[in-house]
């Protein structure tokens, strides 16, 4: 009785120290990460315009850069903007899709339609890590 005992107590300890939970794949996506999306898309919203001009610049030329890429970036940065008030209006609700992520089109689907989650950074920006880690 004893054996069978133990037997049962380590398949449970096992079991439960096997377990592997995991969240899910929009538990990073909360009403905190979306007023947080929504202020930085009115503060940092106007990024768009020079940044759209400099892509398309690089991509078609400057007449197209003059042309088209202060259109492209006017309208952006107006998106932007809207986005980021409607977020920080709505940030307790999950209205899009029942989720809390955003309402615009993803980059990585419309390569040059969409928007990133945050608004682009100007300048110089490093990859590198700054502090070496212990070996």
């Amino acid at each position: 009785m004893k054996s069978l005992l133990s037997v049962l107590l380590l398949t449970a300890a096992t079991s439960v120290a096997l377990a592997d939970i995991h969240s899910p794949p929009s538990a990073d996506q909360g009403p905190t990460r979306k007023l947080g999306r929504g202020l930085s898309n009115i503060a940092y919203g106007v990024t768009e315009f020079p940044v759209s001009i400099a892509q398309i610049n690089e991509r078609d030329g400057n007449a197209a850069g003059a042309s088209y890429g202060v259109v492209r970036g006017v309208g952006r940065t107006l998106s932007r903007i809207r986005y980021g008030v409607q977020e920080v209006v709505l940030f307790p609700f999950p209205i899009y899709k029942g989720k809390y992520s955003k309402p615009y089109p993803s980059q990585k689907t419309w390569i040059y339609k969409g928007m990133q989650e945050f608004p682009p950074e100007l300048g110089f920006e490093s990859r590198q890590a700054y502090v070496r880690t212990s070996r």
